[in-house]
């Protein structure tokens, strides 16, 4: 589907929902996309894109963002701790702070280079235990913990099970996110992001609608 057509659908929902207009920024998920198709999407004016591998990311962003300025990349996808440092130097945001070491971690790391990407909190409303992120019953003590360390929140994530409707997780996360002071809402993805519109999203994931399917992962 052309860029152009999902910023329509978000305006349309945005409208829908009452929300001023450009209220929520688009995450184009570029990860294991051919270069062609990446380079479209920059040439159609998209800044802000999503990585889910930090090697990847390292691979590929450094050319095209001094040929494209004022490109931002977001990590999106579980962050190991042992690649944190690069992660920090790679990302402007990172969206998956989702453990109490990985919090330590980035804060030390904040502290020593005196600047730190914004961090969303990835909250794991469905309490599936195949998935990263802190449980809806943890997450207040997890994000109180965080500003703790003076790590820069600027919200919360989630990734709602597969099987599930996705409204009410939507619909907690905004509970978790606005009971502690944090107004951005990483949630929605090609399937339902207009419903995370509707739920006050800020920032919507969205890979496969405009990119077509990925291939597959290479082998490590």
């Amino acid at each position: 589907m052309p860029l152009s057509d999902i910023r329509a659908r978000i305006a349309a929902a945005e409208l829908a929902a009452g929300r001023a207009p450009g209220s929520v920024q688009l995450i184009a998920v570029s990860k294991l996309q051919p270069a062609d198709r990446v380079r479209a999407v920059l040439d159609e004016g998209q800044r802000l894109f999503g990585e889910n591998y930090v090697q990847e990311a390292a691979h590929k962003w450094p050319a095209w963002r001094e040929a494209y300025p004022g490109t931002e990349v977001h990590m999106i996808g579980p962050l190991q701790t042992n690649k944190a440092k690069q992660a920090v130097e790679l990302f402007e945001c990172i969206h998956t702070l989702d453990r109490p070491s990985l919090a330590e971690r980035l804060a030390r790391m904040a502290q020593s280079r005196g600047v730190s990407p914004a961090m969303f909190v990835q909250v794991n409303t469905g309490a599936e235990p195949q998935k990263a992120g802190i449980v809806p019953d943890m997450a207040d003590d997890f994000i109180a913990a965080c500003k703790m360390m003076d790590l820069p929140l600027a919200g919360v994530m989630c990734i709602p099970p597969d099987d599930e409707d996705p409204a009410p997780h939507f619909a907690l996360l905004r509970e978790i996110g606005a009971r502690n002071g944090l107004a951005g809402l990483s949630m929605g993805m090609s399937s339902d992001f207009e419903i995370a519109v509707a739920h006050g999203a800020t920032h919507i994931r969205v890979g496969s609608a405009i990119f077509g399917n990925r291939a597959p992962r290479p082998a490590a």
